[in-house]
């Protein structure tokens, strides 16, 4: 076991870990934080697409050891004050999902885009996402939610707010207060 200190969604966790455990996994089962889907496990569809220390990531690539001492947010860490990120409420209200399975990752990655480039060409949009499949719908509406919430107020990236109620299971990490 190897002990690590994270901060996830604005809660600093301390915890014992497998050197081999997925961060997706870590999210998941040892902290509750189902928002973020196991989609293939292999990088190939980022549904499980997170901020790591400011970056996009798929969580099922990064071991949790390798998040000690970071910061990752997901996509429940991204609503302040029970008030959803313009990113979330312009999928809603462009109708950018279906099932919904790909759109946690979908909105990780979009935030990364902007982050990068805040106002992108529906190309750039494409380009931006391309490592994130959906297989419901035909992307254009996943297209017009991003650009729709690079003209919103307030759609810059910040720090994510309090940290979410999960309820968790099986060994409980120890939340540390600073």
């Amino acid at each position: 076991m190897t002990r690590i200190s994270t901060k996830v969604d604005g809660t600093t966790y301390e915890d014992d870990v497998e050197p081999r455990l997925l961060l997706v996994h870590y999210l998941r089962d040892r902290l509750g934080l189902t928002g973020t889907p196991v989609g293939c496990d292999t990088t190939n569809c980022g549904a499980c697409t997170v901020d790591l220390d400011g970056d996009s990531v798929k969580s099922c690539s990064v071991l949790a050891v390798q998040a000690d001492g970071s910061t990752v947010t997901t996509i429940q860490g991204l609503s302040r004050n029970g008030s959803w990120h313009p990113l979330q409420k312009a999928f809603h209200e462009q109708h950018g999902l279906q099932c919904g399975f790909c759109t946690p990752g979908m909105i990780m990655a979009a935030r990364d885009l902007l982050r990068e480039n805040p106002h992108p060409s529906a190309e750039e949009v494409r380009e931006g996402l391309e490592g994130n499949l959906c297989r419901c719908t035909g992307y254009q509406n996943i297209v017009s939610a991003v650009l729709a919430a690079a003209d919103a107020p307030g759609s810059s990236p910040s720090s994510p707010s309090a940290p979410p109620s999960a309820s968790q299971a099986g060994p409980q990490p120890q939340e540390v207060t600073s």
